[in-house]
């Protein structure tokens, strides 16, 4: 039996203009996130998470994902002021890529975005950035720390534990300054004392690891 031979990128774009249904639309993406590296895939990509569709955006999330920091410049020049859904998913991407360029977009989601788990997404982000494409990162980091011990003091408990589990991952980064690695520890050492018994726990947990 033939195998059938890949479309072609220009057929791929084709198809996503053409697309009337949403399994067109959902083959189309499917086919494009597989050029996710390729630079004119990027802006199709940030358009298709704007269509209300949260199975195809998920495929796009995964093309600009396999772009990696070659999609920030063109996800924060896009980044949808009106439309809701399509900034959480870009900033979904943006907090797993974690290039430092998002930090000012990751840190605004993480402090003030209305939907929990958007903020919980960027609260990772920012625990997971990679400060080395940065010459001198101090000041972004200590930047992101002010972030962190602000959001700490946050009435929902699940953005609580989100900061635990940003703190967790800067640390097993290895790239913590020592300069901040006493706020860092006392920032753990806090939510051991939290009033929920689950930010505790996992608060005791990350110091165990840590301490290993």
């Amino acid at each position: 039996m033939d195998v059938p031979e890949p479309e072609s990128l220009e057929q791929l774009k084709q198809r996503l203009n053409r697309a009337a249904e949403p399994g067109e639309l959902l083959a189309a993406v499917q086919g494009l996130s597989a050029y996710g590296d390729q630079p004119e895939v990027i802006p199709l990509l940030i358009g298709v998470l704007g269509y209300n569709n949260p199975r195809v955006a998920q495929v796009a999330m995964g093309g600009l994902l396999r772009a990696g920091r070659r999609a920030v410049p063109e996800l924060l020049q896009r980044l949808d002021g009106y439309n809701y859904g399509a900034r959480a998913y870009a900033i979904r991407v943006l907090a797993q890529i974690g290039d430092p360029r998002a930090l000012d977009v990751l840190e605004e989601a993480a402090r003030a975005d209305f939907a929990p788990s958007v903020r919980r997404a960027a609260l990772r982000g920012l625990g997971s950035m990679v400060w080395d494409s940065l010459p001198q990162p101090e000041a972004a980091q200590t930047q992101v720390l002010q972030t962190l011990e602000a959001v700490s003091r946050d009435g929902d408990w699940g953005i609580r534990y989100a900061v635990i589990v940003a703190v967790e991952l800067w640390w097993q980064s290895g790239n913590v300054p020592a300069p901040l690695r006493p706020r860092l520890d006392a920032l753990l050492q806090h939510f051991t004392q939290d009033s929920d018994p689950v930010v505790q726990a996992r608060a005791q947990f990350s110091l165990h690891r840590r301490d290993k």
